[in-house]
């Protein structure tokens, strides 16, 4: 059984970090990319950043750029999150996926798996 299973988030003050983590398990992680989107009240699911099966590239969404992180550890089978100089914008529920490729995994058309989602508050 294929579980995304996300944690880390809650509610900060603007400024701070936060670090999600998305626990993977019944799929061979290393032989997938994976992502993390991102969706705020009344606003549609938007791509935040994305990391390749090695972990040697990554992709981040401009309005995070600078500020949040993405790793993983494939003994692990954990991707991280690490959000820092959080703004009140970035308060949004926040979804790991995963996909099958070589490649990253930009769109949520391209997502194979996805965690629950874990809510993030940043207080202005």
């Amino acid at each position: 059984q294929v579980q995304l299973v996300e944690s880390g988030g809650g509610l900060v003050q603007a400024g701070d970090s936060l670090r999600l983590s998305c626990a993977a398990s019944g799929f061979t992680f290393s032989n997938y990319a994976m992502a993390w989107f991102r969706q705020a009240p009344g606003k549609e699911l938007e791509f935040v950043t994305a990391i390749s099966w090695s972990g040697r590239s990554t992709y981040y969404a401009d309005s995070v750029k600078g500020r949040f992180t993405i790793s993983r550890d494939n003994a692990k089978n954990t991707v991280y999150l690490q959000m820092n100089s959080l703004k009140p914008e970035d308060t949004a529920v926040y979804y790991c996926a995963a996909k099958r490729t070589t490649r990253m995994v930009l769109t949520t058309a391209e997502v194979d798996y996805w965690g629950q989602g874990t809510q993030v508050t940043v207080s202005s």
